[in-house]
């Protein structure tokens, strides 16, 4: 009986760590690829598991994933480092499909300062959490 119950506690704790494997891939962007976005700050989602950009560049609007708050605190990220209006360059890989979104590399604020590393590793700053 108690070999039972623990068989069922582990397929139960297989069930939900799978999900937490799956979730951390970037298998969806082009790290081959980097493509330099300009562009106007729409939105800056200060959220977990991952923080998110939307902009509007050329009238069309794109998503950009970045890292965890945790980990984008640690390089110096506050909720507020990008405000709706701000006009911003972005690096990013694009996601493989074509559409209008990206892992984030860098993104250089109006004063010139930059945060990332626009040549980095694939995946090295989307996912610092």
């Amino acid at each position: 009986m108690k070999f039972k119950a623990l068989d069922l506690a582990g397929i139960a704790i297989a069930m939900y760590t799978i999900p937490a494997f799956a979730h951390h891939s970037f298998a969806m962007f082009d790290a081959d690829k980097k493509m330099t976005l300009e562009g106007t700050i729409k939105e800056f989602q200060w959220t977990n598991p991952h923080s998110w950009i939307l902009m509007t560049v050329n009238n069309e609007q794109w998503a950009i994933e970045l890292g965890a708050p945790g980990g984008l605190a640690r390089q110096g990220w506050v909720p507020k480092t990008l405000t709706p209006g701000m006009k911003v360059t972005a690096v990013i890989h694009p996601l493989k499909d074509g559409t209008h979104g990206g892992q984030y590399m860098a993104v250089t604020l109006p004063d010139g300062t930059t945060k990332g590393n626009p040549n980095g590793a694939a995946n090295a700053n989307a996912g610092a959490n």
